[in-house]
């Protein structure tokens, strides 16, 4: 599981077979990481960026940035379709 640290422009990732958090990727040069998904073939997690007017694009394996998009005011959530696996869950959107 992934969890956007917005006040400290970071991406946490949770171990549910080890019950904790595993890895913690800075974002380089800060930034402010919110709500998104990750891409349906699992490798690219996809966040807006609320606070710095951007979106990021997080390899899944290596938590390396791999684009910093800047987009209009305040971006709040990013939908990404198609979603993996057979549940979705989460803020932007909740399918079955």
């Amino acid at each position: 599981m992934y969890v956007s640290n917005r006040g400290e422009g970071s991406v946490s990732v949770f171990d549910f077979q080890q019950n904790r958090l595993t890895k913690k990727w800075k974002l380089p040069n800060g930034g402010s990481p919110d709500m998104g998904g990750v891409s349906a073939d699992g490798k690219v997690l996809w966040l807006s960026g609320r606070y710095d007017s951007e979106v990021y694009a997080i390899d899944t394996t290596t938590g390396k940035q791999l684009a910093r998009i800047p987009v209009g005011s305040g971006p709040h959530g990013l939908a990404v379709y198609p979603q993996p696996g057979r549940y979705s869950l989460g803020h932007t959107g909740i399918f079955r």
